[in-house]
């Protein structure tokens, strides 16, 4: 059971693992072990991990895979993707080498704008807050300029602030709803640094505004924060064909196969329990590529699920149609990325990752992430239309199931070529591992 500890903090890493290890683990030793065991040999690189957060023990590791052939605009990328599920990696490069075949994907930035928001409390009279805006809203910006001035002279900052009225929604809440282009920094530190100046001056000014009552001057800032969900900063990725071009399916003839994923897709439109599982195969590939670049992917996560959800139901984050013969398959999602900043200097696998990309702008890694999501929900489809989910991923997780029995090196290869035309159970894996146990014992 868990008991209460004071100063955790501040004890050494050594001391908090013996306090886990006292309090928390069934086998204290064997405990303390795993934990070491993930620590890296380098020390300055074990230091560099430790730092990330806070209350650092040791490293949990997730494997960094590759998915080559993706053609993406006429430019082939090899796609680095950091992720615990069987078959996703598999997966992507299925799907990318089926659309190499015919013509590869196609990308294109529709909007990068990044959305920051100052949310107040204002107890008078609308106008004459509407009033006191338009006076201000130059010196509100201004009062940013020695936070913005290196991403000015790149061509970001601020774009725009406007005055929102939500008392509708909330009594007496109002905000101040700001734009920004960051380039290629994800822009989270600099835009909330500029939030919080703004609301500063807000403030201040509003102490001073002639028109105002004690009351109306008394605004009361609740808080100052960027926003996840930015449906202007915008990737879209698609793939098409001619409809007698999707003819790889040996049961199903092309015109048969393309109706049945626009199907799908319908369905994901038509039904959120499956828009639900439908999207969260897209994250599969997507969050993967964003993790691997060193990217916030519970970001991306929020901001993709509500965009989903922007008509008033969850659907579909893909679209799929077939116009005079032609098969089109797309995505349209917000992605809000970087690729300078936070851990892209820092984590070296980040760095390496970034480098197998050819060290793609913030513009080019949002198009190469959209691709991956896109990919792999054309690869799951593929298999719910035809063969079944369940062919693929259990070959995948075969491995899994061998490793968890402690199977040998040897009984491995020969559960792998036994399983070939088998159907892959869990609990046939454990019967049929158990009897090969069981006859080499005797």
């Amino acid at each position: 059971m868990a008991i209460p500890v004071n100063g955790f903090s501040k004890l050494t890493k050594d001391q908090k693992i013996e306090w886990l290890a006292k309090n928390h683990f069934i086998n204290k030793e064997e405990g303390k072990t795993i934990v070491a065991q993930y620590w890296n040999s380098d020390a300055k690189l074990q230091l560099l991990h430790d730092e990330f957060i806070e209350n650092t023990i040791s490293n949990f590791y997730l494997p960094l895979g590759i998915a080559p052939n993706f053609l993406i605009n006429g430019k082939y990328h090899t796609i680095p993707m950091a992720i615990e599920e069987s078959s996703v990696v598999a997966a992507a490069g299925k799907a990318a080498k089926y659309w190499q075949q015919r013509g590869g994907f196609k990308t294109e930035v529709l909007g990068t704008e990044k959305i920051g928001q100052v949310h107040f409390m204002f107890y008078g009279d609308n106008s004459k807050l509407e009033t006191f805006f338009s006076e201000i809203k130059s010196k509100l910006i201004a009062s940013t300029n020695d936070i913005t001035e290196n991403m000015r002279k790149r061509g970001g900052g601020i774009t725009d602030i406007t005055l929102r009225n939500k008392a509708s929604k909330l009594n007496s809440y109002y905000q101040l709803h700001c734009t920004f282009e960051t380039l290629d920094a994800m822009g989270a530190n600099f835009i909330n640094s500029c939030l919080e100046r703004i609301a500063k001056t807000f403030k201040e000014e509003a102490q001073h505004f002639s028109l105002f009552t004690t009351e109306e001057k008394d605004l009361e800032i609740v808080m100052s924060i960027l926003s996840n969900y930015v449906p202007n900063c915008i990737v879209k990725a698609s793939v098409s064909c001619k409809v007698e071009d999707l003819n790889e399916d040996k049961n199903l003839t092309p015109k048969a196969f393309a109706e049945k994923i626009v199907r799908a897709v319908a369905i994901a439109n038509a039904e959120p329990h499956r828009a639900v599982t439908h999207n969260k195969g897209i994250m599969n590939g997507i969050d993967a590529v964003v993790l691997a670049t060193g990217n916030d992917f519970r970001a991306i996560e929020a901001g993709a699920h509500a965009y989903a959800a922007k008509s008033g139901s969850y659907k579909s984050l893909t679209h799929a149609e077939i116009e005079n013969g032609i098969f089109k398959f797309w995505i349209e999602i917000p992605l809000a990325i970087g690729t300078v900043g936070g851990l892209t200097s820092l984590h070296p696998l980040v760095k390496l990752s970034l480098e197998i990309l050819e060290k793609p702008s913030a513009e080019e890694l949002m198009q190469i992430i959209a691709v991956a999501g896109l990919a792999q929900n054309f690869a799951a489809l593929r298999s719910l239309v035809t063969d079944g989910i369940q062919k693929g991923h259990m070959k995948m997780h075969l491995m899994n199931i061998l490793n968890q029995l402690g199977a040998t090196a040897k009984e491995k290869e020969y559960f792998v070529t036994y399983y070939k035309d088998k159907t892959i159970t869990h609990s046939g894996v454990i019967s049929a591992f158990n009897s090969l146990r069981e006859k080499d014992a005797s």
